[in-house]
């Protein structure tokens, strides 16, 4: 395929993709923010901590699986 003689329906074709897509995002709703009763402060957030204890694996094991 040439593409210098269809250069024109690449470029519709990519306006047309563009132009769709604009529109098919043009109805979501904007981001509205929580509201302040929802809002929580540093004191109150508690940090969860995982430990894992495990063994590793060695070379061996690694290629068994």
């Amino acid at each position: 395929m040439n593409i210098a003689k269809n250069m024109e329906a690449i470029f519709v074709a990519i306006i047309a993709i563009a132009a769709a897509t604009s529109l098919a995002t043009a109805a979501v709703p904007k981001f509205r923010a929580a509201p302040a009763s929802m809002v929580t402060s540093a004191e109150q957030v508690t940090m969860h901590t995982v430990y894992v204890s495990a063994k590793r694996l060695s070379a061996e094991e690694k290629a068994a699986l």
